[in-house]
């Protein structure tokens, strides 16, 4: 017959892990019921038709469908139901390039009634170009009354792909070749920079994106900041201007004080449109669907600038409260297998101590949401399968260091507590790397806080309150230690408005702390 650790354990090491793990689970379901609980949020004033001007749409939001691939091209059948949806929402439509499928764009939306501002994507190779721009200028011409405008290169400028002087020429010729508008769209700090590209357009389109600024906005301060800018470029410009693109994210990195979620999503939209309404302003919203080929250029945030999600479905409306989850029924279950799972275990170990198993309640129903949430973060942040094996890999770490860490507390065993010490060391590195890549590369890089928050969080506690020993040598130990918390901190001071970074400071201080007790767990 097995005997239990537990039996052996003091009452206080067992009212302390009990303790630990009930504190645990009611701030989770704390912070669950907020995540979960409708906002109230701004109800702007919308047209009597209920619809919205204008709306950037790409179709790549399949699987495998992408801009970058040349060969990608879009079935007009999907550019036919996409607008079909798009248009009891929207009165027009914004389209980057006209390669690809896309060209059939214009027939679709005369079809429905709708308008499209026609765009001709202008790169770093001139021969595309000019084929680009010829094709745009034909579909133009073909569809006058359904093209508003015709958009000559998207953030060319930004990008540097071309001189001022190449864009005037470009813009020079669609004014020759077509009757309708002509246009040049890029970022409201390079057309300050070009003010002069005014006179070869017919009316400026600007991007205002409070999230990508150089000095990121809080939500409560975004649409005050597009005023901001709106008054400058009026400033500076004489000809009409069109908010070509101006949205929210609604997953995704903090950026400082700038944060994603669908709550901010909805607020900057709603704020944004009342304030269209109360200006005049003509705009186009960015956008239609979510993207995630572009998570592979702008990292996990890039993927969900969507009204709607791939699937096709509004994420909120634009009246009534918002509902910022809809996963509650998931949250429950996932819950529930992993509270089976701990009581398994109690019951296999034959557990008898009642506050104990109450504390094992509460950590398998912790983990059991921390894997749904965790799951969720994968899905939405890994962008191929070398993402998908290291992040998912250090997910299945932590799983296995939560799982390791109750089985050993339940039955102590130096198997058990080998296993704990390669996780630790495993979390100590994948730490390690996470961190150096949010201070080379952090503008497009997740602060993995929540593959690391419950294996983290379980593994101090046990070795600072429990005595688990899973330091390495000690020499070993205070190396990995100090570069761990010092990258962090460094992270704080390349990111000191970003509440993600002071997250992942404490996680990464927590971890160091673990690798360092000097005392194993009493069996006495």
């Amino acid at each position: 017959m097995q005997t239990s650790q537990v039996k052996a354990l003091s009452t206080k090491l067992i009212w302390r892990f009990s303790l630990f793990n009930i504190i645990l689970f009611v701030a989770l379901i704390i912070w669950l019921w907020q995540e979960t609980e409708a906002v109230s949020v701004i109800q702007p004033q919308l047209p009597a038709d209920g619809k919205l001007q204008c709306v950037s749409y790409s179709p790549y939001y399949n699987p495998g469908q992408t801009p970058l691939d040349q060969n990608s091209f879009i079935q007009p059948a999907q550019i036919d139901q996409d607008l079909s949806v798009l248009s009891k929402q929207f009165n027009c439509v914004r389209i980057y390039s006209v390669s690809q499928g896309l060209g059939y764009v214009p027939e679709a939306a005369s079809k429905l009634g709708m308008q499209v501002y026609l765009g001709a994507w202008i790169g770093w190779v001139s021969a595309n170009n000019d084929k680009e721009l010829d094709l745009a200028i034909s579909i133009a011409n073909k569809y006058p009354k359904t093209v508003k405008a015709l958009i000559v290169g998207n953030e060319v400028l930004l990008r540097g792909e071309q001189s001022e002087v190449a864009m005037q020429e470009y813009l020079l010729k669609a004014q020759q070749l077509t009757e309708v508008p002509v246009t040049y769209a890029d970022v409201w700090e390079f057309w300050r920079k070009h003010p002069q590209l005014e006179s070869n357009v017919d009316f400026v389109t600007v991007h205002i994106l409070p999230y990508w600024e150089d000095d990121p906005q809080a939500i409560g301060q975004a649409t005050q900041h597009v005023v901001n800018v709106m008054g400058l470029l009026k400033e500076t410009f004489k000809k009409p201007i069109l908010i070509g693109e101006t949205g929210w994210p609604s997953v995704g990195r903090q950026r400082q004080v700038s944060e994603p979620s669908l709550i901010n999503q909805a607020s900057y939209l709603r704020g944004f449109l009342q304030l269209a309404h109360d200006n005049g302003w003509q705009y186009n919203l960015i956008e239609a669907i979510d993207q995630p080929w572009k998570r592979d250029l702008e990292g996990t945030v890039g993927g969900y600038w969507g009204i709607y999600d791939t699937e096709l479905t509004p994420k909120f409306a634009f009246s009534g409260d918002v509902q910022p989850r809809n996963d509650v029924g998931t949250i429950v279950l996932a819950g529930l297998l992993g509270f089976a799972l701990l009581i398994g275990l109690a019951f296999y170990f034959r557990v008898g101590d009642k506050y104990f198993k109450l504390g094992l309640s509460a950590a398998g129903t912790v983990f059991g949401i921390s894997v749904w949430l965790q799951t969720q973060y994968l899905i939405s942040a890994c962008r191929n399968v070398l993402e998908w094996a290291t992040l998912g890999g250090f997910a299945l770490v932590g799983w296995l260091t939560v799982i390791t860490l109750v089985v050993y507390v339940c039955q102590s065993n130096k198997r058990y507590l080998l296993i704990l010490k390669i996780c630790a060391l495993i979390l100590v590195y994948a730490a390690i790397s996470a961190t150096a890549l949010l201070i080379i590369d952090g503008r497009y890089r997740d602060f993995p806080i929540s593959l690391f928050a419950l294996p983290v969080l379980q593994l101090s506690f046990a070795s600072i309150l429990l005595g688990v020993e899973v330091r390495m040598k000690r020499v070993f130990a205070y190396v990995l230690s100090v570069v761990l918390v010092m990258a962090a901190l460094y992270s704080v001071y390349l990111e000191a408005y970003n509440i993600s970074a002071y997250c992942w400071l404490m996680l990464s201080g927590l971890l160091a702390l673990a690798l360092l007790p000097k005392h194993q767990l009493s069996t006495h």
